[in-house]
């Protein structure tokens, strides 16, 4: 049975229309409804952004926003950054550094950095410590995690 008001949510690139509770934590119809599980649930209240996804180019944590809230926007998850054929320069430069421990973070970092380059195409280390800040990683390779998005940044600046 259709819902009543169902949710429209353009995800990577693909329009998609939600029925049930609108109420819904979006990161459960990512999972649930769309199987894509790169997105984590980590605390579920946004604090640690193991969740993160691009809301109309804005990270977001995706276990505390309500399905009604991303209603006719645009989400980017971790797999709209890339894949294992055609990795973002984000995600090669992580290989690279070997940014990744445990990984279950990575994905929300790489959202978040993915927003940091979009609009500093040209960060200071400063900048891209700010810009992870809100992402929790208990690994400890926060520190790869910055050489990689400065990594990154550079070879996007050299490749223009």
């Amino acid at each position: 049975m259709a819902a009543e008001n169902p949710v429209h949510v353009n995800v990577n690139g693909t329009d998609h229309e939600f029925g049930g509770e609108p109420d819904t934590p979006l990161l459960y119809a990512l999972r649930d409804d769309l199987g894509l599980v790169g997105t984590r649930f980590g605390c579920g209240v946004g604090l640690c952004g193991a969740c993160f996804v691009l809301l109309d180019g804005h990270p977001t944590p995706s276990c505390d926003t309500p399905l009604w809230a991303a209603d006719g926007k645009r989400v980017v998850t971790v797999e709209g950054l890339g894949d294992t054929a055609h990795p973002s320069a984000l995600q090669r430069a992580f290989l690279d550094q070997q940014a990744a421990q445990c990984g279950y973070c990575v994905s929300g970092i790489l959202v978040s950095a993915t927003a940091l380059l979009e609009e500093t195409p040209r960060p200071t280390e400063h900048d891209v410590r700010s810009a992870l800040d809100r992402n929790l990683c208990r690994c400890g390779a926060h520190n790869r995690m910055v050489r990689a998005v400065m990594q990154a940044a550079g070879e996007q600046e050299a490749a223009t």
